[in-house]
């Protein structure tokens, strides 16, 4: 029979997602830009149609490959991020591209979407920490929450670049600023763990797009420098973070190493 403390390692070594560092944040915001910069490289370079299709493709290839290892793998993990943040990025420019539907309408559409999934899962596992996902529901629940944060962000970036006028750099330095209150709420204030991480989470996906749409896009302010050039760059950022967190196992709980190498 295992002890208690066994049990509560062997369960620690279940749960699929990284300890929260700063390369943790790093990753998410490089990853949130590559999202954007590469669903809008693919959406204006070829069909459409085909666009969405291979990224839609390449979503469920990735969280079907999360969802089938049986332990965190950072190239995994930060893979299906890549893939969730791409197709996330296309599903808002749908419904305002495709169908015209306002900025701002997209974004209270995707905000309340993102209410009703935190509210499924907390009144579903009574807990929205990310520190407890070791069983495939909350997986799901987790991922869920994931592809919503990425295309209320979208949604919310383009809002405030595009029908506010702000533009792409002012957007991103808003959006910079706000990053930076749950962090400062949490350790000077002390609140809730839960909710500045998914405060900050959030707010990721708006912050990292907004400086790869000015980098990127000739037009709201931006640089121009092409979406093909930023999404390489990007790509090779995230290539060398998790190769390091692979390596070293940063991101894992020392008491978790042994176990889930």
């Amino acid at each position: 029979m295992l002890g208690l403390a066994q049990k509560l390692l062997l369960r620690q070594t279940l749960i699929k997602v990284p300890q929260i560092t700063l390369i943790f944040w790093i990753i998410k915001l490089l990853s949130t830009a590559l999202g954007e910069s590469t669903s809008d490289y693919l959406v204006y370079s070829i069909n459409p149609y085909v666009a969405v299709a291979i990224g839609f493709v390449g979503l469920v290839l990735a969280l079907s490959l999360q969802l089938r290892v049986k332990r965190y793998i950072p190239w995994v993990y930060w893979l299906a991020v890549v893939m969730v943040a791409v197709f996330g990025t296309m599903a808002a420019d749908v419904l305002h591209v495709g169908f015209g539907i306002p900025y701002v309408v997209t974004t209270v559409f995707f905000a309340v979407c993102l209410i009703i999934v935190f509210a499924a899962w907390y009144f579903t596992e009574r807990t929205l920490s990310i520190h407890s996902i070791y069983t495939l529901r909350r997986e799901l629940f987790y991922w869920a929450t994931v592809m919503t944060t990425f295309a209320l962000g979208t949604a919310a970036g383009d809002m405030t670049a595009a029908t506010l006028g702000l533009g792409y750099l002012l957007s991103g330095i808003l959006f910079a600023v706000i990053f930076f209150i749950p962090g400062v709420g949490y350790w000077k204030f002390k609140w809730n763990n839960i909710f500045s991480f998914w405060f900050a989470y959030i707010i990721t996906r708006p912050f990292g797009a907004s400086f790869a749409d000015w980098f990127g896009k000739p037009i709201l302010g931006g640089l121009g420098l092409g979406d093909e050039i930023v999404s390489l760059v990007l790509t090779i950022l995230i290539i060398i973070f998790v190769a390091y967190l692979s390596i070293t196992h940063e991101d894992i709980e020392p008491d978790r190493r042994s176990l889930s190498r």
